[in-house]
C-alpha cells in the first residue's frame, strides 16, 4: 500500500487497522432512541443530529440558528447531558439516548421548567426557548438546590436576541422550588 509516509521514506507501511471505516456518500441506515422510542432512519453521513431530528424524524422543536454550536438554540440531551445537536453527526449517536423538547412533557403534563417558562413569561419570539428549556431542565434535574448564579452558568452559552434572561432565571428557580416540593 502506498501512502504519504511510504512515498516520502521509500518504505512500505502497514495499513492502520485501527482506522475507522469510511462511509458515504450514500445515505446510511441508522437507529437511535429519541424521547424513549426506538427510531430508524436514513441519513447522509454529513447530516447533523439537529438536521436528523428536524428532517426525517419531524421533531421541529429543536431549532437550528447558527449551525456551529455558538447559540445553543439546538440544545437536546444526549444521555441526559445538554449538547448542541448541530455539532454532532447523527451517525455518531449509536445507542445513546436523545431527548428533545418534545420529550420533556409526560403526556399533557408539562415538565416543571416548561410550565415555569410559561408562568414567568420567559419566552418572547420563542426561537431560543427550546434550547434554554433543555439546559434549565437538565440543571433542575441534577441540582434541585440551585441559585441564580447556577442558572446563569447553565444558560451562559445561549443567545437570546429578545433578552429574556432575567425571566429565564426566575422561571428556573421557580421550577426548582416546585420540583423540591
Amino acid at each position: 500500500m502506498i501512502n504519504a509516509v511510504s512515498a516520502l521514506t521509500g518504505r512500505a507501511e502497514a495499513p492502520d487497522s485501527a482506522a475507522p471505516p469510511s462511509v458515504g456518500p450514500d445515505p446510511l441506515a441508522i437507529a437511535m432512541t429519541v424521547n424513549g422510542a426506538a427510531r430508524s432512519l436514513q441519513v447522509e453521513p454529513r447530516m447533523t443530529l439537529a438536521e436528523a431530528l428536524r428532517g426525517p424524524l419531524g421533531l421541529t422543536g429543536t431549532k437550528i440558528a447558527c449551525n456551529r454550536g455558538a447559540c445553543s438554540a439546538c440544545t437536546v440531551w444526549l444521555d441526559g447531558v445538554p449538547i448542541c445537536s448541530c455539532t454532532v453527526l447523527a451517525v455518531e449517536i449509536g445507542t445513546r439516548r436523545v431527548t428533545t423538547i418534545e420529550g420533556l412533557a409526560r403526556g399533557d403534563a408539562l415538565h416543571p421548567v416548561q410550565a415555569a417558562f410559561i408562568a414567568h413569561d420567559a419566552l418572547q419570539c420563542g426561537f431560543c426557548t427550546p434550547g434554554m428549556v433543555m439546559s434549565c431542565a437538565a440543571l433542575v434535574e441534577r441540582q434541585p438546590d440551585l441559585t441564580a448564579d447556577d442558572v446563569r452558568a447553565a444558560i451562559s452559552g445561549h443567545y437570546c436576541r429578545c433578552g429574556t434572561y432575567p425571566h429565564v432565571v426566575a422561571a428556573t428557580l421557580a421550577a426548582a422550588r416546585t420540583r423540591k416540593e
